[in-house]
């Protein structure tokens, strides 16, 4: 891998020609597209005279596409005279020369450079010999395929990018997803199939619809090819947003003798290209699905269309539901599932890296909480692994591998495979931004053996799928208030919004007449005495009587009531009138009950010897099974592996602290 850094290093120091006249964030839109035309350039070095001869001699023919793909024998072709060293022949001319090379390109190259928008920077460089510094300094850095390796070549764009954007201070979810944990992903979303994937004549699928540069894509078949059946035949699809990765990905599928047409997106209006609000492979499956979606970025701009179409149910692709609005996460994995072959068609299986907000977030009957549900209760989701921080280049956070079949083996169905790989890394030399840990090539075997080996031990923990849900009951208790009219509490009456407002506005007549009765009710209180009493129905008697003969609204009638009243566990219980106890919301609670277990038991038994006037609210009922209490799932993967440390000796603390002490005085006596 040495090539790869060094080449980085080169082009990266070619961006500082650009400074002073650029700003930092625009040093990508000049150093990317160019670096992709050096690369196209170096690749048709080999066939550049036969493609030219061969285009002479069929001048005045109708279709010379196809010949000279021939020709060119990677699929695509430039009939101009100029290459990167003879454009340099010419500096006063270099732009013009530049315009005419990248015009002479076949058309699949010719949508990939419209999609880098370079016309704008070229005519930035135009003036004066920069055009020309930055193409000299570029031509020195060799791109040939005997060089750099397509594999290489990859690493040099994804470094380019990642450097370009942190110096962008892109946000945490852009980020780009090391090899090593593609490598890891693609190991165990293959190993089930291992034995299908070895027959003859065999054709997979593989999508990714958020594919960057399309490093997961063609890890995927590398691995298909290299490590389990070299005659397959794997064809990668993807859709992505940014149209600067999208080019690069549409230029790197090219080279490596890929089908562009495959890739969608890049366009320019993001909200046209999103794979959220435009699936561009609606209604296609696929044998295999993996991606890596920002974290925590809101879909805002989505909002319409993801609604819109999780209006339809399962008919679209969203029907179980939508997360709150700054995650997108487990939007993107429903998108996934919706890729799925149905099972009668031999499945699909699906990798997706996500941070730890999917696993747990959102209460009972909301989004999060619903979209478990469903993955869990129809037993797609087969493992997770918890991969060690600091992995990814522009976050640091710790990030989980979800793998997801709808066709799970035999031993597999109804279980869920968690695996702790928190501490299977080992430290970088050099950090590469906030990454500073790397998974070795002995960790991503180990998490392997683990995830087929499928036994329970520190490292590994296997549950049924009804285990990570619960029934969310709600327990009431009985409201107990006492009420005193003291001079405190009529005072607070004047805080109460229903009371103060009868004196506010801009209808003079009605703040005289708001004022006034303010002013009754103060001077009817005045004729209260000081009594506490422990019993609404008892002191409603009295109040009722002292206000009978005025009008009190029942919003203004509940702020003085609530403005002269206290909680007093002492308190006789509010009943209603049909004499049942009124439930006190400040004391309202919630018990998490697992599934299969019965809540009035574990209410008897968990709560009623605590709270003995507690109740269950039966009125709370699931909106699917209609029973008592809220229908939640939740993975709280950390807290399985959570392994319990005893507090250092109260000795040994003493004992430092005192250390500290004398080096503080002994400091202190040499000053």
């Amino acid at each position: 891998m040495t090539n790869f850094s060094e080449k980085t290093s080169l082009i990266w120091s070619i961006a500082d020609l650009l400074r002073g006249g650029w700003k930092q964030h625009e040093y990508q839109d000049v150093i990317l597209p160019l670096v992709v035309l050096k690369r196209l350039d170096d690749v048709l070095k080999d066939t550049k005279q036969d493609v030219l001869a061969r285009y002479n001699s069929l001048q005045g023919q109708v279709d010379v596409d196809p010949i000279l793909k021939k020709t060119s024998k990677v699929g695509f072709y430039n009939i101009s005279e100029y290459d990167f060293a003879k454009l340099l022949d010419a500096p006063n001319d270099v732009a013009k020369n530049l315009r005419h090379y990248m015009s002479s390109f076949s058309s699949n190259v010719e949508e990939i450079i419209e999609k880098f928008d370079f016309e704008n920077q070229l005519s930035r460089l135009s003036g004066g010999n920069l055009l020309y510094l930055i193409l000299k300094e570029l031509n020195k850095v060799n791109l040939h395929p005997s060089t750099v390796s397509n594999h290489e070549m990859g690493y040099i764009f994804e470094e380019l990018i990642r450097k370009f954007a942190e110096m962008s201070n892109e946000t945490a979810g852009e980020h780009y997803t090391p090899r090593e944990v593609i490598h890891m992903m693609v190991e165990i979303l293959f190993a089930p199939d291992e034995d299908k994937l070895k027959r003859e004549h065999i054709i997979k699928t593989v999508y990714d619809p958020c594919c960057g540069t399309g490093g997961m894509l063609t890890v995927s078949k590398d691995h298909i090819l290299e490590t389990i059946n070299s005659n397959a035949s794997v064809y990668l699809y993807g859709q992505e947003l940014n149209s600067t990765t999208y080019a690069i990905c549409n230029a790197d599928m090219l080279i490596k003798g890929e089908d562009p047409e495959k890739i969608k997106g890049g366009e320019k209006d993001h909200s046209l290209a999103s794979t959220l609000s435009n699936d561009q492979f609606e209604g296609q499956a696929f044998d295999y699905c993996l991606t890596n979606p920002p974290f925590g970025v809101e879909w805002k701009k989505d909002k319409e269309a993801v609604e819109r179409e999780a209006e339809r149910g399962f008919a679209g692709r969203f029907g179980a539901g939508t997360p709150r609005i700054s995650d997108g996460q487990l939007l993107f994995l429903q998108h996934l599932i919706s890729k799925m072959k149905n099972p009668i068609d031999g499945g699909s299986r699906l990798a997706i890296v996500m941070n730890g907000s999917p696993l747990f977030t959102g209460n009972a009957g909301g989004g999060e909480s619903e979209i478990r549900r469903w993955i869990l209760e129809n037993d797609m989701l087969e493992a997770i692994v918890a991969l060690p921080d600091q992995l990814f280049y522009n976050t640091g956070i710790y990030t989980y591998v979800w793998f997801l079949s709808n066709n799970k083996s035999k031993e597999r169905e109804g279980k869920v495979q968690l695996i702790d790989a928190r501490t299977f890394f080992k430290k970088m030399r050099k950090s590469l931004g906030n990454k500073r840990h790397e998974i070795s090539d002995e960790d991503r075997k180990k998490i392997l053996e683990l995830y087929e080996a499928f036994e329970e031990n520190e490292y590994c923990k296997i549950f049924p799928t009804e285990h990570f849900g619960y029934r969310q009951v709600t327990v009431d208790r009985p409201l107990r208030l006492n009420f005193q009219v003291s001079p405190e509490r009529v005072e607070a009456i004047k805080l109460e919004s229903q009371f103060a407002k009868l004196s506010e506005g801009k209808n003079q007549k009605k703040i005289e007449e708001g004022t006034a009765l303010q002013q009754s009710i103060f001077d009817t209180l005045a004729a209260f005495d000081d009594t506490l009493y422990k019993n609404r129905d008892e002191f409603m008697k009295i109040f009722d009587e002292k206000f009978k003969d005025m009008k009190l609204g029942a919003p203004l009638k509940k702020a003085i009531l609530n403005a002269l009243s206290e909680q007093d566990e002492t308190a006789g219980i509010c009943t209603d009138n049909k004499g049942n106890p009124e439930a006190d919301s400040n004391l309202r609670d919630t018990e998490n009950v697992p599934l299969g277990e019965d809540i009035y038991e574990y209410f008897e038994r968990e709560v009623k010897p605590y709270v003995p006037d507690a109740w269950i609210d039966e009125k709370k009922r699931d909106a699917k099974d209609k029973q008592v209490g809220i229908v939640g799932y939740e993975i709280p993967l950390t807290r399985y592996f959570y392994t319990y440390e005893p507090p250092r000796a109260l000795e040994d603390i003493e004992g430092e602290i005192e250390e500290v002490e004398n080096e503080l005085l002994t400091l202190l006596k040499s000053l």
